[in-house]
Order: structure tokens, then C-alpha cells, then sequence
């Protein structure tokens, strides 16, 4: 991989990360439009923890609160992840999903059309009942959206704008959908991430990764997240998704013209 194959991956994961646009779905793309072959998925990865940076800086106040007594929001936190945890696991003894997408990235079409309908469903019910946009996290709202994170396992369905959906759903109001869909990437993030550093050690692959590339892309990935994470918690507040589902549509035909 090259220095500027590596920023550019990074930009894209920082601002698809946060933004409801799904950083697998265009990193698969990308890669396969770069031509990138050799440890793909670590890569991938690693480039999820450089986003990890911004949120943790973000959202230092809220993390240092999940410790304190009495400690409802940390379970929330923990149920709202358990979903994700137990499909994550159970697909991935039967299936590589990201393999699959990378080899047929028409799904990736779908899968962004699937999210684009999402925002668009979301911002109508904003707009007309944002009234009823009231509740704050509890027991109903974190499973529901435990449920959202769930089906984001597919590359090209977005996790923060499946999770924003659901949080809708469960009638939360905007600043704390916004919160708690951001905190739950946080386990999500790290259990990938040594997930597969596991996996990338006990494969022997390490003495295979470029390693100044790949810090250059964690910068990118933690300057981009930043940026977006910031814009990502106002545009929530006013509901406004056309400018993301319209993208979405335009890079879901790209994903059908490209497509295997």
C-alpha cells in the first residue's frame, strides 16, 4: 500500500465512521478500486481504532461517567452491544462478509440503497413527530438499538445511521440518540480491533504490514473522525440527512456500474 493510498483510506474511514454513509461499504470500494490486496481486513481495522482517537477525546466527560455510580448508562452501554456481539460472532463461523462484498460489490448497492431509505425514513419522522422525540436511554431503547447496531454487520449498511434509525424508533431525543449511538461504536471498535490483531499475529502476517503507511492512515483516520464527529452531532439535531442519502444513491450506482 502507498503513503497516499493510506491517507485516503484513513480520510474516508474518519468521515464515514461518523457520518451515516458506512466506512466498510466504501472502504471495501476503495480498495478494490486501488487494487489493495495484502491484509486487507487489518488494515481495515486499524484504521477503525485511528477514529477510536477523536471519540475518546470527544466524549471524555460521558466515558469518565459510565464509571461512576450508579452506573446505568454503563449497562445500557453493555446491552446495547451484546446483539451486535453475539450476530458478529455467529456470521462469522459461517460467513466472511467482507470477502463476499469485496468479490461482489453490487451488494454494496443494495446495502447503500438500504441506507439511504433509512435516512430518508428518519428525517421524515423527525420532521413531522419530532415532538415525540423525547425519551431518554433505558432498558427498551438500548436493546432496540442494540438491534440496529446488529444488522449494520453488513458492509454498505451504515452502524451510526442504522443506530440513529433505531434510536428514532425507540423515540429517543436527538442529543441522546446522538450520544449513545456514538459510545457504542467504542466496544465495537476495540473488540475488532484485537480481534483481528489476534488473528493477524497467530497467522504470521505481521512481518507483512507496511508500517509507515499504515500510520499515516490512522492520523488521517483521527483528524477526518474528529472533523466529523463535530459536524456529525449538529446535523443530528436538525434531522437533516438529504445531502448523505442522495451520496448514497450516486455511490450505489457507482457500486453497480463497478460491481462483480
Amino acid at each position: 500500500m502507498e503513503i497516499w493510498q493510506a491517507i485516503i483510506l484513513g480520510a474516508v474511514q474518519g468521515f464515514a465512521e461518523f457520518m451515516p454513509i458506512s466506512s466498510s461499504g466504501h472502504l471495501i470500494l476503495l480498495e478494490r478500486w486501488f487494487g489493495i490486496k495484502n491484509n486487507v481486513l487489518f488494515y481495515s481495522v486499524m484504521l477503525h481504532f485511528g477514529t477510536l482517537i477523536p471519540l475518546l477525546i470527544v466524549y471524555k466527560k460521558q466515558i469518565i461517567s459510565l464509571f461512576k455510580k450508579p452506573f446505568d448508562k454503563l449497562f445500557y452501554l453493555i446491552l446495547a452491544t451484546i446483539p451486535a456481539g453475539i450476530i458478529g460472532l455467529t456470521a462469522s463461523c459461517f460467513f466472511d462478509l467482507d470477502l463476499l462484498f469485496s468479490n461482489k460489490t453490487y451488494l454494496i448497492g443494495i446495502t447503500f440503497l438500504l441506507t439511504a431509505l433509512e435516512l430518508f425514513l428518519t428525517e421524515n419522522f423527525c420532521k413531522k413527530k419530532s415532538n415525540l422525540l423525547t425519551r431518554k436511554i433505558d432498558f427498551k431503547s438500548s436493546i432496540t438499538m442494540g438491534i440496529g447496531q446488529a444488522l449494520a454487520i453488513f458492509p454498505g449498511l451504515s452502524r451510526s445511521g442504522t443506530t440513529l434509525a433505531f434510536g428514532t424508533i425507540a423515540k429517543l431525543e436527538k442529543n441522546e440518540n446522538a450520544d449513545f449511538t456514538f459510545l457504542m461504536s467504542i466496544p465495537i471498535i476495540l473488540s475488532a480491533v484485537m480481534l483481528e490483531g489476534i488473528k493477524t499475529i497467530k497467522n504470521g502476517e505481521i512481518v507483512d504490514i507496511q508500517i509507515i503507511p499504515l500510520l499515516f492512515g490512522i492520523i488521517s483516520a483521527s483528524v477526518c473522525g474528529y472533523i466529523a464527529i463535530t459536524k456529525m452531532i449538529r446535523v443530528i439535531k436538525k434531522a437533516n440527512y438529504k445531502v448523505f442519502y442522495i451520496y448514497l444513491i450516486i455511490m450505489s450506482i457507482a457500486s453497480f456500474i463497478t460491481g462483480g
